[in-house]
């Protein structure tokens, strides 16, 4: 694992041969459904990274955990990392697969987290907004929750974040009065 170049070189190759086979949004449903898989099981991510157990046997798991869920083509993918020895960079290529294919349907993926939970209202706009400053045709939003914000948000884009929370201005005071920022002005 850990190896992003391996990766992106199967992840592109996926993506060739699903484009190819006019799949592409199939298999990146597939890929979605392992990434969740994979999110919600650290379990399921031990077995595959472990080098105890044989091969044969992760392909028999992986298997039986996507039975019938996954398309033809993900599935005979999987068989061929699992020939390869390569079933341990499964999660990899699933996160360098969504990616490529955010590229390649030109989708910005955006992640907003909060101290509350927003609502369609407030998520409405700001997809309005994103979409309004950039290239991209498609906005994909994560939500998320963390009570520590206090209140607030955080925003963050490929190449940008904007931190507009509480708990930051907060950080930037203590910093300040711990500089003696306020004090060196004053003599």
């Amino acid at each position: 694992m850990n190896n992003p170049r391996l990766a992106n070189r199967y992840a592109k190759s996926l993506i060739d041969i699903a484009t190819e086979q006019n799949q592409l949004d199939a298999v990146q449903a597939d890929m979605k459904l392992l990434k969740s898989i994979c999110k919600s099981n650290p379990d399921f991510v031990s077995m595959l990274v472990s080098p105890i157990i044989q091969g044969s046997v992760k392909g028999k798991i992986i298997e039986a955990v996507t039975k019938s869920r996954i398309g033809n083509l993900s599935n005979l993918f999987i068989n061929l990392l699992v020939r390869k020895n390569r079933e341990n960079s499964l999660p990899e290529i699933v996160e360098a697969y969504i990616e490529q294919y955010n590229k390649v349907k030109n989708i910005q993926k955006v992640k907003v987290t909060t101290a509350v939970p927003m609502s369609d209202e407030l998520k409405n706009e700001i997809l309005a907004k994103v979409k309004a400053g950039g290239s991209a045709y498609e906005v994909e939003m994560e939500t998320a929750v963390k009570d520590e914000l206090i209140g607030g948000f955080v925003l963050e884009t490929e190449n940008t974040l904007i931190d507009a929370s509480i708990l930051r201005d907060l950080k930037d005071i203590r910093k300040q009065f711990l500089n003696n920022d306020y004090i060196h002005k004053l003599r």
